[in-house]
């Protein structure tokens, strides 16, 4: 009965949608995320912030390890091909399985540019290209991309903003579609399999 909360990473790039509909380089928000029933909470969550509805692909294998990076991008390209977005943004990584792979392999399906870690996110005025900084050990790289294409989230991206108390009540309001993982005709067999997980020894001393 714990109450799951949204990958912090994810709900940076909700926050960056969010600003990129306000400053009016995207007409609509759409929050998508794959898992149990639960997983609603989570996308209630992205609308209480501003996302202005949600789409929840319902599975019932295990986040954590059954459904993994290659199969949420498989889920998450259906949605692409339905709803022909200009920017899909995301989280860089979960933090359960640190991964960081779905963007990359969601771009490769795509066959769509993509920038990885974005530290700010810049849309042209014309709406047909974007600049991305992303932080790596040199220092900072610039790279410029045509939409449509994939930007995953970085932590100094943004400051998300709180989901108050009303908008979670009006968020209650806002659509959510249900979809049935399986319906998608999408392959969800693992590919990797978690032989062990356990603490490091302790440190002596």
């Amino acid at each position: 009965n714990v109450k799951m909360s949204m990958n912090p990473f994810c709900e940076i790039a909700v926050e960056e949608g969010i600003r990129l509909r306000e400053k009016g380089h995207i007409s609509e928000l759409v929050a998508v995320s794959a898992g149990p029933a639960k997983t609603a909470d989570t996308l209630r969550q992205a609308l209480a912030m501003g996302a202005d509805r949600a789409i929840h692909l319902q599975t019932d294998l295990r986040t954590d390890q059954e459904l993994q990076s290659l199969s949420v991008a498989k889920l998450l390209a259906k949605i692409v091909e339905k709803e022909t977005p200009s920017i899909v943004l995301l989280g860089k990584q979960a933090i359960d399985s640190d991964a960081g792979q779905t963007a990359a392999i969601l771009a490769g399906l795509l066959g769509w540019p993509q920038a990885g870690s974005a530290s700010q996110v810049t849309v042209d005025d014309t709406k047909t290209s974007v600049k991305v900084a992303r932080e790596v050990d040199a220092g900072i790289q610039e790279l410029q991309m045509p939409l449509p294409a994939v930007i995953s989230a970085d932590l100094r991206l943004n400051e998300p903003r709180y989901a108050t108390l009303p908008n979670l009540m009006k968020a209650k309001k806002k659509k959510m579609e249900v979809i049935k993982a399986d319906s998608l005709e999408v392959d969800l067999a693992p590919r990797v399999q978690v032989l062990k997980v356990e603490e490091p020894p302790a440190r002596a001393g």
